[in-house]
């Protein structure tokens, strides 16, 4: 198991998972705790992205399933996915966790973090369950 998953210790038990790579800092469960926490401190710069990415990621996934289910095509999908997606994050580190966008350089690089990767994984769920139940 490489060192970033445990990190970077000899144990490999779930309570040493960590959510950087090789910093034993902070492990996931802590980090999901102080994401569902309103107005949590960020220690680390890179935990605070880390939440975005994967919130981000989540997010992608599960648009891509509501969007597939609804039957939405086109445009209207993608432009729905782009204003979705970028709403819900920048609600949540503004309103959410109250944080200072120019701290983690600014609310484009914050909207930037992830973002292509979650298109990934919403046009993937999206494509496969609209073909899924909506194909003639």
């Amino acid at each position: 198991m490489p060192s970033a998953w445990t990190g970077g210790g000899s144990s490999s038990s779930p309570a040493s998972v960590s959510a950087t790579s090789g910093s034993s800092s902070s492990s996931v469960i802590g980090l999901i705790g102080q994401a569902l926490t309103a107005n949590s401190e960020w220690a680390e710069k890179d935990d605070f992205l880390d939440v975005i990415y994967w919130a981000r990621q989540i997010l992608g996934v599960l648009l891509g399933l509501v969007f597939g289910l609804l039957g939405v095509t086109g445009a209207i999908g993608l432009i729905g996915f782009a204003a979705g997606n970028a709403g819900a994050l920048y609600a949540y580190w503004t309103l959410f966790q109250g944080v200072d966008e120019e701290e983690y350089g600014g609310a484009w690089e914050m909207t930037k973090e992830g973002f292509m990767t979650s298109l990934a994984g919403f046009l993937v769920c999206w494509i496969i369950l609209y073909s899924g139940l909506h194909y003639d």
